[in-house]
């Protein structure tokens, strides 16, 4: 296996509307993109990976002359990789209202000529689906091999399976849910309410403070990161490990390895991840809920789906549990779709999906195999 080596972002300005689920419309936006492999003569073998919260477009290679510039899953991304662009055209798409490039809160507004702040609209899963498509459009590719996405991405590929059906022939759904828990929304609104009631926030408005509110930022990243890591790995990894060599009796200080983890990882995250956009994600995320227009009924809402699925959890991520997607491979099974499920004993949590598993990687390779053999000029 390779690595694709170095890429370079693209980006695409639509001129026309895009409605959104609030009832609100984006006048006009630019979405970043990257794209991997070779696009087949008919155009069949696209793959759209979809990102989660923090990540973006650049999912594989490296960009020149920035060290650490790996995409974030760069590991199952590439040459001889388990999808492999030797074989699949590979398309990541920044999401609307990210701090990667598309267009998001720290854009001007054409509307009044200053950044959009907090009047950048809330956006749904479906929203960033929809505009996807329209990128899709311009690239000339009417029907996708496949969809992929772990978390967040896992949502925005099954809700691909809805929004438009015909245009996928495979769903590959990781460590997902078909709606956030209860316990989820509470995670999100906590790490919300961090970030609005740092002082430096200004109701959404600090950029045209020249500040930004770090300490609510550090915060949520702090939450957010504990969900991300299970039990197991945290107590491997630091147990109760001090800094020190003895205790300082500090109620303010550092005391624990794991407390200085969790603050360097906090600082990483303040210095390039934007608040809004964070406020923004989080409400996509606890937004999501198809079986919600069918009274809470999932395999009704998942009838309209056409696709062939692969669904994967990992015992250990108790943020996106396995019994979640058991609940999404059931609604598929009531209403007769070719479903394969994985259920990966893995000690990592929820970033299992973004690790090097040996298990994890064997079945979405076996599955992208299976997806290549179906395209035309494939060998029998």
């Amino acid at each position: 296996m390779t690595s694709i080596g170095h890429v370079t972002p693209q980006s695409m300005h639509f001129d026309e509307p895009l409605p959104l689920r609030s009832g609100a419309s984006l006048r006009d936006y630019t979405l970043v993109y990257e794209t991997y492999g070779t696009l087949n003569a008919d155009r069949s073998n696209a793959v759209l990976v979809c990102h989660a919260l923090n990540a973006s477009h650049h999912v594989a290679g490296t960009y020149a002359g920035v060290p650490k510039s790996e995409g974030w899953w760069d590991n199952l991304v590439g040459p001889g990789k388990p999808l492999d662009t030797d074989k699949f055209f590979v398309i990541g798409i920044n999401n609307l209202g990210s701090c990667f490039g598309s267009t998001g809160p720290m854009h001007v507004n054409p509307a009044t000529g200053k950044p959009y702040g907090a009047d950048f609209p809330v956006v749904t899963v479906e929203d960033w689906v929809l505009a996807q498509s329209r990128l899709l459009d311009r690239l000339g590719i009417e029907r996708l091999a496949a969809v992929i996405g772990g978390s967040l991405g896992g949502m925005q590929a099954l809700s691909w399976t809805l929004q438009f059906p015909e245009r996928m022939r495979h769903c590959v759904a990781i460590a997902t849910a078909p709606n956030l828990s209860a316990q989820n929304i509470a995670f999100n609104e906590v790490a919300r309410r961090a970030i609005v009631t740092d002082p430096d926030f200004h109701g959404g408005h600090y950029y045209a403070h020249g500040v930004v509110p770090k300490r609510g930022l550090r915060v949520a990243r702090m939450i957010g990161h504990i969900t991300y890591l299970s039990d197991d790995v945290m107590e491997e990894k630091f147990g109760r490990e001090l800094r020190a060599s003895e205790l300082g009796y500090s109620t303010q200080e550092i005391e624990f390895q794991i407390e200085s983890y969790l603050r360097h990882q906090a600082d990483k995250f303040s210095d390039y991840f934007d608040a809004n956009t964070y406020l923004l994600i989080t409400r996509a995320l606890d937004y999501f809920d198809p079986a919600g227009e069918h009274g809470g009924d999932l395999a009704r809402a998942m009838a309209v789906a056409r696709a062939k699925f692969l669904v994967i959890s990992f015992t250990t991520d108790w943020r996106f549990s396995p019994a979640r997607s058991r609940e999404i491979v059931k609604a598929l099974l009531d209403n007769r779709r070719d479903v394969t499920y994985a259920e990966i004993d893995a000690p990592h949590g929820h970033d299992a999906f973004l690790l090097d598993d040996p298990r994890y990687h064997a079945v979405v390779r076996a599955y992208f195999d299976r997806i290549a053999q179906e395209l035309p000029g494939a060998a029998a």
